[in-house]
């Protein structure tokens, strides 16, 4: 231990730097208990010594100084641990010694930045309070936020002024720190040379965005105007030395205690999203700031958990934030669920009119990443085609190559197969293998034709009038029943020899892959099929469809059971019931004629 950590540790109190993080309690002269920050528990066993200065569960056998509890706490290393402490106990940081005068240049610019950001925050909070702030205080009084609440999280107000803020701090750095602090803007002029500063921010909403250690190191703005004078929504703070976007997460200063407790994060899209939730009682929630996740953000998430539960904006942007967020996640072996909310509701607009216990209830019914994505195919690309189930495999084998286990890759495989309905064995055993072997996508291609497909087709393409019964036989089922039909990979072809009239069939195909098909079951004919072969091949399509729905129900009612709802669970097993007795009467044999 260094010099100054031994000095550190001397000075400071254990029980006050435990109380920063946990409530703890008396519990006789000397000791203090609370619950482990470490592991869950409902009865207290984490115990403070004040004067031997050490901590210990008797839960989870965890036990140290100060400086180990920090360091477990903050999930950080030694050093940083005796720097935090000293942060909190008021005690100056020794000089740090630099290997270069540039390396010392930018340690003392990013101070200086560090102590602009703070005065900055500081007087855009004054703002809100004052005359000019009323409009604001209006504003977030609207968006459910308590004055508790705008002071935990520092919201403030830019008053509609080109001057105020950089006046307020033009005494404490010179005009090129200034520039670089990213609070103010200014003009390039005619000669090429910057002009004078103004502020960046004006009659807007100020947001601070902290560092993990809770220093203000920028914002994001709100206008409260409307209107082509209104500008952007929301602006925020450009790239600085301090502060890259791809590189902050919003709220893990306040959150990351909570997440480690909670054992997961909350992911939602925007600050405002994470503000609203915070206050709720849902400590353990951070936000994006409206971008897809970063490697460096998740490695920031990954020190403190590998559990995150996502839940981004319903619309198209949001959806495809989550996807990218889900994607990288993924790479990094976490364990992903996706929040949806109904009507489409963003998370703040959702707790405020529904409430805080519906939105837990939401977040305990979060769906296991791959029921969420596949669903997400379901919907992206409908229909029963077999073009339809390839471009659906092909969106999500980007999704299923990332997952680092072969055993969970396999699995995710075989539950998209059963839930978009891909009854082709060949279809299955090729999304398998290419979720195995970590392929992107597997080839668009027309397979072989089955029997089935073979008499519909030739009956289909009757013009012998003597088998217009099998014609008509065929041509009514695949218009009148489209959906037993649809996954057939000749379906669009039947489509349009059903409606032909008295065109010749060659000439009414017009897609080659679909005349290929058509002309291979016309080549191999020896006669045109019977009326009854042809009503065979329709029960056949029929009872297949059933099989295939009757799968995917089972998986649906499973997955309705596995999150408790029992209005689905009840739906789905009437339809699955259904479906049971048409089969049952579909193959019984026919009675026989006395």
């Amino acid at each position: 231990m260094t010099d100054f950590a031994q000095a550190v540790k001397q000075q400071v109190d254990i029980v006050k730097i435990v109380e920063s993080y946990i409530r703890l309690r008396k519990a006789g002269a000397q000791n203090y208990s609370g619950l482990c920050p470490f592991h869950k528990e409902k009865s207290p066993s984490f115990s403070v010594h004040a004067v031997r200065q050490f901590f210990h569960c008797f839960g989870c056998g965890v036990s140290g100084d100060v400086f180990t509890f920090v360091g477990k706490i903050e999930n950080v290393s030694f050093p940083e641990a005796v720097r935090i402490v000293a942060q909190k106990a008021g005690i100056p940081l020794p000089k740090r010694e630099f290997s270069s005068p540039e390396e010392a240049a930018e340690a003392q610019l990013r101070r200086k930045l560090l102590d602009l950001h703070e005065a900055a925050a500081s007087w855009f909070e004054e703002q809100l309070r004052g005359p000019e702030g009323a409009v604001a205080r209006e504003y977030l009084a609207g968006r459910g936020l308590t004055p508790e609440g705008i002071k935990t999280f520092r919201i403030g107000y830019a008053p509609d002024s080109f001057h105020e803020l950089r006046d307020r701090l033009s005494g404490m750095a010179d005009t090129e720190t200034l520039r670089q602090s990213g609070l103010f803007s200014s003009k390039e002029q005619g000669d090429g040379t910057m002009g004078p500063l103004y502020d960046r921010f004006r009659k807007r909403v100020m947001f601070p965005i902290s560092n993990e250690s809770g220093r203000v190191i920028a914002f994001t703005a709100r206008t409260l105007e409307t209107g082509e004078k209104a500008g952007p929504k929301y602006i925020n703070s450009p790239e600085t030395p301090l502060y890259s976007k791809g590189q902050v997460l919003f709220n893990l200063d306040k959150a990351k205690l909570a997440i480690r407790q909670a054992e997961f994060a909350l992911l939602v899209e925007g600050q405002m999203d994470c503000i609203s939730v915070f206050l709720r009682g849902l400590p353990n929630v951070i936000a994006t700031s409206g971008t897809a996740f970063t490697e460096h953000q998740v490695a920031l998430l990954r020190r403190h958990t590998s559990q995150v539960a996502v839940n981004f904006d319903p619309d198209a942007a949001g959806a495809n934030a989550a996807e990218k967020s889900i994607a990288l996640l993924t790479e990094e072996g976490f364990a992903i669920k996706i929040v949806t909310l109904d009507d489409g509701l963003d998370p703040d607009r959702f707790i405020r009119e529904r409430g805080v216990e519906a939105y837990k209830q939401a977040i305990r019914g979060a769906r296991r990443q791959a029921d969420y994505l596949i669903e997400r195919a379901r919907q992206m690309f409908p229909g029963a085609s077999a073009e339809q189930k390839v471009k659906a495999m092909n969106y999500l084998l980007p999704h299923i190559r990332r997952i680092p286990e072969k055993l969970a890759r396999d699995q995710f495989a075989l539950d998209a197969a059963q839930k978009l309905g891909i009854d082709s064995a060949v279809l299955r055993e090729e999304l398998r293998q290419a979720a195995l072997k970590r392929r992107e996508r597997v080839e668009s291609r027309v397979t072989a034709l089955t029997e089935v497909e073979r008499v519909l087709l030739r009956a289909l393409a009757v013009t012998d009038p003597e088998f217009e019964a099998s014609r008509r036989a065929a041509s009514q089922a695949v218009q009148q029943q489209a959906t037993y039909f649809e996954h057939l990979g000749s379906y669009p072809a039947m489509q349009l020899l059903a409606a032909r009239g008295s065109a010749d069939p060659m000439e009414v195909v017009a897609d080659p892959a679909q005349r290929a098909l058509l002309a291979e079951a016309l080549l191999h004919e020896t006669a045109p099929p019977e009326k009854k072969q042809v009503l065979g091949a329709v029960q056949e399509v029929e009872e297949r469809w059933i099989e295939g729905r009757q799968r995917a129900l089972r998986a649906q009612i499973a997955e309705a059971e596995r999150f408790g709802d029992i209005g689905q669970v009840a739906a789905l097993s009437r339809e699955k019931m259904d479906l049971d007795r048409a089969l049952r009467e579909l193959q019984r044999p026919p009675e026989m004629e006395l």
